[in-house]
């Protein structure tokens, strides 16, 4: 959770810094936009409105697609009530997970990222799709993923949570079932990805001769130069129940 090369935290994360546990089955991590004090206030707002909804009213055992929509429209009703007028909307992207008896949900919206890793087959089993401009110009062949790391309107993101739109939007969902011991989830802001690739990230975690702590302590030196907050989530998962 670190500020990088700006002066302020825009980005957000729950549970709050410091305070996970392993008893925690809820994260999420918003990277705020819209200036120094929205962005900030977008972020926070969308973290705390959405873990509120989901641990006041979702059972252990399950949890839909309904249940998560619910969740995001407690949070998008609360960035409607904290709008200050101004002519740039605050926003905020959002990743979430949650995990639960069957298996855990994930959604996000914007260019914060969400990836489901197994070091033991050193695979990357699932990464969540930005949300941006490169991407939708790389599926139509306009850019090539190479081109796109350089290209100027890369940060342009097309989806986020804003206040108070004619359509608020939709998150996009994620349900994992196949969920083993000492895999690995990784949620970050791209903050966290301007000078990491998915195969050093991949590397990074595989490694068994370093600790969660290690493996945590050297993509934060690896994104230290970056211009923007870097913050991130490295889940472990201890055991899991199978049918």
């Amino acid at each position: 959770y670190e500020l990088g090369q700006r002066a302020n935290q825009e980005d957000s994360i729950f549970p709050h810094y410091g305070k996970a546990t392993k008893n925690d089955r809820t994260f999420l991590v918003c990277d705020g936009m819209g200036g120094h004090d929205s962005g900030e206030i977008a972020s926070q707002t969308v973290c705390e409105a959405m873990s509120k909804y989901v641990l006041a009213h979702t059972p252990t055992d399950n949890f839909t697609d309904e249940q998560f929509n619910q969740a995001l429209n407690a949070a998008y009703d609360e960035l409607d009530a904290k709008d200050n007028g101004a002519a740039k909307k605050m926003g905020t992207t959002m990743t979430f997970l949650h995990f639960h008896d069957d298996g855990c949900l994930l959604a996000h919206i914007g260019d914060s990222r969400i990836y489901h890793i197994r070091p033991s087959e050193k695979k990357i089993l699932f990464k969540t799709r930005d949300h941006s401009l490169v991407n939708d110009l790389i599926e139509i062949g306009e850019l090539t993923p190479e081109e796109a790391k350089t290209f100027r309107q890369k940060n342009v993101i097309t989806r986020a949570m804003q206040p108070n739109l004619e359509r608020r939007p939709k998150a996009e969902l994620k349900h994992i079932t196949d969920i083993r011991p000492d895999d690995y989830f990784f949620m970050c802001s791209d903050g966290m990805l301007e000078e990491t690739e998915d195969e050093n990230l991949l590397n990074i975690l595989s490694e068994t001769k370093n600790s969660d702590e290690e493996k945590l302590d050297i993509l934060i030196k690896v994104s230290e130069n970056n211009k923007d907050n870097h913050s991130a989530y490295l889940i472990h998962v201890l055991d899991s129940i199978s049918d």
